[in-house]
């Protein structure tokens, strides 16, 4: 067997192999899941795991932005006329944010923590000072507390008498300083003196600088990877109480700060968040892509907030049977001490037309208002996010306050906020590094593929080649020298002799054969 065969055959069998066991490889996944189980013990919320420091300090910047709407026509108002609003923002707010108290439960299947937030101001990223600047508004207090006494005719002439004492109207004028961090309220402190449970100090962040929102007991992952981040129990409960139904009630997903790995599109994503005291789920809009980084774009429905009539789920969202509200309202009073507070997306965002056109100045934009979780569907990391929420107060004819009694029932916006986080450059670089080894690892069975794909186009040649030579073989004509005569007979060989020998340096002699006859 010549050297050239048995190229031939090696090339062959190697060719063979790689295929085979690329294509196998490649039909039975093993490394990609091999790498997805590697990534699965990679991201738990256990000490020493790749995320649990950046779960506990996440270092990408957060910003709070807060938009107030100054009602510039009270007086026509109070005639009659439509409510005109002028937006006013942002005030912008730089928000840290920690995980305390952290403790290990069930031999790490549970991680339990405070998240702890704190604010600070940023003059170059604000429209004015919060300090001076001020809004004309619904007066909070005094809605609240006439909303809560309107059932006894002797509390309701009682602060019938303080708010002419006070000076307490329907709305207010205050700082925007005053109204997210409190104020003394004239009228809160009459109220305290008869009943030490209400507080004499109202704003909208008040008590939030600087705190917490309860205890959360969250699933590490390390016992099912798709549990990762989810809430078990919020303030040592695993049901709310605030709702008319158990699925309400439910406490479903995350705190919003983690998501379990591979995602997909097909999935909904739950967030519980205490703001709404509720949980709310989010559905795929499309792919994008942040500093590099391939994303899921998730985003709430109009279904979250839609009415009982369009979404049977949510009756149990009604604080009564004749306290139902339309598509896109919330009415968050259970958890807000009776206050008449409404929640809605920005500018009533996916919210009935009718609530839009009740106002001037209010103009719905998904760019601006929409809510959404950028999330990269290998790791789950967030790599943006904003998170958009309006506070609105009920405000209509109150029985027994007759201030009131030329209002309709409307929901007055107050403010709205716009809570958002873009990944920084760091956490960008190192989960660049993982998708490149998950990608590296996950596609080695192409590259062996590819290099069997290469010996297969080397065995190719090699054959062409083999049997472009045979065939020259076959086609080779010897043919006589030149010199010979043109019949065989023409010709016979003879010994040399000595002296020939000599002068030719040759042992044989063609000489030309003699006829005989001749």
């Amino acid at each position: 067997m010549t050297r050239r065969p048995c190229a031939i055959y090696a090339v062959g069998i190697i060719c063979a192999s790689l295929l085979f066991v690329g294509i196998g490889l490649i039909v039975g996944q093993v490394f990609r899941t091999f790498m997805l189980n590697r990534l699965k013990k990679e991201i738990v919320l256990v000490e020493g795991s790749r995320v649990f420091e950046s779960w506990k300090s996440p270092p990408p910047p957060v910003y709070m932005e807060y938009f107030f709407f100054n009602f510039t026509n009270e007086d026509a108002f109070l005639e009659g006329a439509k409510p005109e609003l002028k937006q006013v923002g942002p005030y912008t707010y730089r928000e840290y944010r920690y995980k305390d108290n952290v403790s290990m439960l069930e031999n790490d299947k549970l991680v339990s923590a405070y998240t702890y937030k704190s604010f600070v101001f940023l003059r170059e990223k604000s429209v004015g000072d919060p300090a001076v600047d001020s809004i004309n508004t619904v007066n909070i207090p005094a809605w609240a507390i006439m909303n809560k006494v309107k059932g006894s005719f002797f509390k309701r002439t009682m602060v019938n008498m303080w708010t002419k004492t006070v000076g307490a109207g329907l709305f207010t004028t205050r700082t925007v300083d005053e109204l997210l961090w409190g104020y003394e309220d004239p009228l809160m402190v009459r109220a305290s003196s008869s009943s030490p449970e209400v507080g004499k100090v109202f704003g909208l962040m008040y008590k939030k600088n600087e705190s917490h929102s309860g205890e959360f007991v969250y699933h590490t992952g390390k016992e099912n990877s798709m549990d990762y981040g989810r809430v078990k129990t919020w303030n040592g409960e695993s049901q709310l109480t605030f709702w008319t139904s158990n699925q309400s009630n439910s406490i479903n997903g995350s705190d919003g700060s983690a998501f379990h790995p591979m995602l997909n599109k097909n999935e909904r994503i739950h967030v519980f968040t205490p703001d709404l005291c509720r949980s709310i789920h989010m559905e795929f809009e499309k792919d994008v892509e942040v500093k590099g980084i391939p994303a899921y774009r998730f985003t709430p429905p109009r279904s979250v907030f839609a009415s009982k009539e369009e979404n049977p789920a949510n009756a149990g969202f009604c604080v009564s049977p004749n306290e139902c509200l339309g598509t896109g309202l919330l009415k968050v009073s259970p958890c807000r001490k009776g206050a008449p507070v409404v929640a809605s997306f920005p500018h009533f965002y996916l919210a009935d037309n009718k609530y839009v056109a009740a106002f001037g100045g209010i103009s719905p934009k998904r760019e601006h208002h929409q809510t959404f979780l950028d999330l990269n569907p290998t790791t789950g990391v967030i790599v943006r996010a904003n998170k958009r929420a309006q506070i609105n107060i009920l405000i209509n004819r109150t029985y027994g306050f007759p201030k009131t009694r030329v209002l309709n029932e409307t929901i007055f916006p107050i403010m709205f906020i716009n809570e958002s986080v873009v990944i920084d450059d760091a956490s960008a670089a190192r989960v660049h590094k993982l998708l490149l080894i998950v990608t590296l690892v996950s596609n080695f069975p192409l590259f062996i593929v590819g290099l069997g794909a290469i010996m297969l186009a080397v065995l190719i040649v090699l054959l062409i080649r083999a049997r472009k030579q045979k065939n020259e073989v076959k086609r080779t004509v010897f043919t006589k020298p030149l010199y010979a005569s043109s019949t065989e007979e023409d010709t016979s060989y003879s010994p040399v002799s000595d002296k020939e020998k000599e002068e030719n340096g040759t042992y044989l002699n063609l000489t030309q054969k003699t006829d005989p006859q001749a």
